[in-house]
């Protein structure tokens, strides 16, 4: 039950995302204010190929990382959804830009809410079958979207391994991976 509401919102910022101040009152009158992140909807996916067990998964350059000294992650594709763009049509699309495949079958797995205390960020998650002959480019992202996606293929067990470990491991890759170990726990030969 919301015991607050918004009573003024500044736009403070416009470009790739939108950052809005907005000043809230609680139940019994006092206001104050949050900041607010806010660049639409996403999507991620897990190519994943059954016959050889392997995962595709991505590494670039993240901004925030590289401001905390954070090292870089692997993580699953993913991006924003275009204006009108399905979240399905949208998975396939960052599939090809990101890692080059031509995905097959598209199984939605749910939504996350990727910082609900800070942005508005919702993540339509997906899993995806692959083969080899489903390649149709290197991949890599888009230039002038200045990503230099480096593609990486990896066993699912690996990830998995990966994904215990004390390192960093993004959110939307452990709810995909997760899901596949739960819907495909063939996969996967290391104990949970």
């Amino acid at each position: 039950m919301t015991t607050h509401r918004i009573v003024d919102q500044d736009l403070v910022y416009s470009g790739w995302l939108r950052l809005h101040a907005l000043t809230l009152e609680s139940a019994g009158g006092e206001r104050f204010r949050r900041m607010v992140e806010d660049h639409g909807s996403a999507v991620a996916v897990l190519p994943y190929d059954p016959e050889r067990k392997v995962g595709v998964v991505v590494r670039l350059t993240r901004a925030p990382l590289l401001f905390t000294g954070t090292p870089a992650i692997v993580e699953v594709p993913a991006g924003l959804m275009d204006p009108g763009e399905t979240a399905e049509a949208a998975a396939r699309r960052e599939a090809l830009e990101e890692t080059g495949l031509a995905l097959r079958d598209v199984d939605a797995v749910g939504a996350i809410l990727s910082m609900p205390g800070v942005s508005t960020e919702s993540i339509a998650l997906f899993l995806a079958e692959y083969a080899v002959s489903d390649r149709a480019h290197a991949g890599g992202g888009l230039a002038e979207e200045h990503e230099d996606i480096e593609v990486i293929e990896r066993p699912l067990d690996d990830l998995w391994i990966e994904m215990s470990a004390a390192a960093p491991f993004d959110a939307k890759s452990r709810c995909l991976l997760q899901a596949l170990r739960l819907r495909r726990p063939e996969l996967f030969s290391v104990p949970v």
